[in-house]
């Protein structure tokens, strides 16, 4: 079992909306491919105007995460979902305006026996 923790920091303008657009858009995608939820944060940045949102995804191994991420970025009604978003909110280059620092991602493994 592996965890993955995608890290997100944003202004705190676009939260509403970030939000939203993961549990519209992203999660449904994700769990019908196999993508399991472990859990989904956010917590107040360095400063009032900026927000760290953090998930935690578990999968059965790597090579999972790497066969759900495919499924995911091949299904053209998502990647379609994705792209009317990035123009809602004014394209990619507005999104890159919106986050803080560059999206981390990284993976857990426990240490529990």
């Amino acid at each position: 079992m592996i965890y993955r923790r995608k890290t997100y920091k944003i202004e705190a303008s676009l939260r509403s909306e970030f939000n939203l657009h993961f549990n519209k858009t992203l999660l449904p995608t994700q769990l019908k491919y196999g993508a399991r939820l472990v859990g989904r944060w956010m917590t107040k940045g360095k400063n009032k105007d900026e927000i760290e949102i953090f998930a935690i995804w578990e999968y059965d191994s790597y090579e999972d995460y790497i066969n759900i991420e495919n499924k995911v970025r091949s299904d053209k009604e998502h990647v379609n979902r994705i792209q009317d978003w990035f123009e809602k909110i004014g394209g990619r280059e507005k999104l890159k305006k919106y986050l803080k620092d560059e999206i981390k991602e990284d993976f857990l493994e426990t240490t529990l026996l």
